[in-house]
């Protein structure tokens, strides 16, 4: 990338990634530090993240909005789960209401950002429609997400060309893409295909018959889609209050229930197939599709708001086959059993591909950097990489809870080194600590990011997927022996002087 010749803009923090971990991080930063040079920098058109770029039928959350939301701006809608365009207008509405626009800068991707500790400073390099363009900052805050935007993950299918049909992949949905009166077959059996295949069977473009084709079923519930508790809150003790209550309430509901089964999980498996039944037709094979090899939360559960998804099985709209593919043929796809699935319309809902930080190439001090060799440090900050944060919110409960608490301890990080003088901190891992990946879940997804994501390990270092737990870590001490301060100035004060402060 040819570096622009103009001088670089500087700032003090700089955030990566516009969607619902950076606008949240942007609210924070901002509050904490009026002062600072704070920008956005958005690779997308688009504010949104996740609840822009995907267009597929019934997008929605798998979280109730009352933890997805943000613990400043209550959720006022209804509904608790909720469609991709009512969380984009909240998106949108917190922007506006915390004055963010004006930090937004859209259409800037992030390529490459190497660090200097001579300057105690990063050097950012972005490709833009105007070309490409350089700032410099102090800190980097990546609320990047979790997975490629411009890539969904889609395996080797034998005889793919031989399709007569449409092949689609639900991150790549045409939008307006008419499936109306045709027979669709969705590979996968996650949140998406959950959610596309009720949407699918509703309205003037309803298809003809969908059908789920799994090779391994998921533990789905049926959920309330209107949170009847939070309604009473907030017509007990008002908008802003009610929201509280009902987001400590859900918060540890959420934990108890993850507890629960991980505990009990012959138990939970138990459970769960009893509310099966009861939603399915009499007789339905549930052993057979709704069985899944593993124990609850080794895996995300899926939601059916309402029960959407049994509805449409009992409806007979929607079948589900529990089978493995062959190959697809010229009118669908030939299974193993010897069976064979028409279709005009393949959905292959078959997962992500992970990446964090964006795909951004990292240097520091000329090294090129490896997220694999780094281990995450209180879930946010990277062992071997100065002056960055990453938000990477819980995969067993609402993503947004995690980026909260996180960013009010990267807060406090940073007004700590302002009070002492420092410029740069870095976190220095125990190379004999035992590490495992940092999403240590057995999906797919997380599976095959397990070389190319940083490692967790213990104590500080765990990548905790619990509320109370990160309370405990990132709410506590501020400081520990992992964290090394420096500063590039002459007034600093002597390094014994700025240690007195961890007594």
């Amino acid at each position: 990338m040819n570096a622009p010749k103009q001088r670089p803009e500087e700032f003090d923090i700089v955030i990566i990634g516009a969607g619902i971990s950076g606008i949240g991080a942007a609210r924070y930063i901002v509050e904490a530090f009026p002062g600072k040079r704070v920008v956005v920098l958005e690779g997308r058109d688009n504010i949104g993240g996740t609840w822009d770029l995907f267009k597929y039928p019934g997008i929605r959350s798998d979280s109730d909005l009352h933890t997805f939301g943000y613990e400043f701006k209550p959720w006022k809608d209804r509904a608790a789960i909720a469609e991709a365009p009512k969380i984009l207008n909240y998106l949108r509405e917190a922007v506006e209401e915390n004055d963010l626009g004006g930090l937004i800068r859209l259409g800037h991707s992030v390529r490459r950002a190497e660090w200097s500790s001579a300057d105690a400073r990063w050097t950012i390099d972005m490709h833009t429609a105007d070309g490409d363009k350089r700032i410099t900052a102090n800190w980097i805050f990546a609320g990047t997400g979790y997975y490629r935007y411009d890539e969904g993950y889609t395996p080797h299918f034998e005889g793919r060309e031989d399709f007569a049909g449409d092949i689609i992949h639900p991150q790549h949905w045409p939008e307006g893409y008419d499936y109306s009166g045709k027979k669709v077959v969705v590979i996968g059996s996650g949140a998406t295909a959950v959610t596309l295949i009720p949407s699918m069977l509703t309205g003037e473009r309803a298809a003809a018959h969908v059908t789920m084709l799994q090779r391994t079923p998921t533990y789905v519930l049926p959920w309330p889609k209107v949170d009847s508790l939070a309604l009473l809150y907030t017509r007990l003790f008002g908008e802003r209050r009610g929201y509280a209550l009902t987001r400590f309430n859900n918060i540890w509901m959420d934990r108890g229930v993850v507890k629960s089964l991980r505990t009990f999980p012959r138990l939970g498996r138990a459970i769960i197939r009893r509310v099966n039944k009861k939603s399915l037709p009499k007789g339905y094979d549930v052993d057979t599709h709704f069985n899944p090899p593993y124990d609850p939360w080794d895996q995300r559960l899926c939601l059916s708001p309402d029960g959407d998804f049994f509805a449409a099985l009992r409806d007979g709209g929607a079948s589900i086959v529990t089978d493995r593919i062959t190959r697809f043929t010229e009118s669908g796809i030939q299974l193993e059993s010897g069976a064979h699935l028409d279709a005009d319309v393949i959905v292959t809902a078959t997962g992500l591909n992970v990446r964090l930080l964006g795909g951004i190439d990292l240097a520091v001090d000329g090294a090129p950097v490896n997220l694999a060799d780094s281990v995450v440090y209180r879930g946010t900050l990277l062992s071997g990489i100065p002056n960055l944060a990453i938000a990477i919110g819980y995969t067993t409960s609402s993503w947004t809870l995690k980026v909260g608490i996180l960013c009010r301890y990267f807060c406090n990080l940073v007004k700590h080194m302002d009070a002492f003088g420092y410029d740069s901190v870095a976190v220095e891992a125990d190379p004999a600590m035992e590490t495992r990946p940092v999403m240590d879940l057995s999906a797919g997804y997380a599976q095959r990011a397990r070389e190319s994501t940083p490692k967790q390990g213990t104590g500080m270092w765990q990548m905790s997927m619990s509320y109370p737990q990160d309370a405990k870590l990132l709410r506590g001490p501020l400081l520990d022996d992992a964290l090394r301060f420096s500063s590039t100035t002459d007034e600093s004060a002597s390094s014994t002087a700025r240690e007195a402060i961890r007594a």
